[in-house]
């Protein structure tokens, strides 16, 4: 259901990631891994979601880390939406598994 209305597949991953899990913290590497992604397209993405304010990143060494911004104007919403999106794709998939 987000796939309609947030279009890039790789900014979609993210938002889930960060609005379902709004104490992670990683650096871009660490998130290709878990979304499966390559860390190029990862890291454009994080620039983005940076700059709108939705992501926070600190500098660690020579390594960014970027974690969620809690006080973004509309992250509660935003994570209400992936969690009820999530709920219906897994209501979904069971009445399809017992059709």
């Amino acid at each position: 259901m987000l796939d309609v209305f947030i279009t890039s597949r790789v900014r979609r991953k993210i938002i889930v990631v960060y609005a379902k899990y709004p104490d992670f913290r990683t650096h871009v590497r660490g998130l290709a891994k878990l979304i499966k992604e390559d860390p190029g397209n990862i890291q454009r993405e994080l620039k983005r979601l940076e700059k709108v304010g939705f992501l926070l990143s600190e500098k660690q060494g020579n390594t960014k880390i970027y974690s969620t911004n809690k006080h973004f104007v509309i992250f509660k919403e935003l994570q209400s939406i992936v969690i009820k999106s999530q709920q219906a794709h897994q209501n979904k998939t069971k009445r399809a598994a017992t059709e």
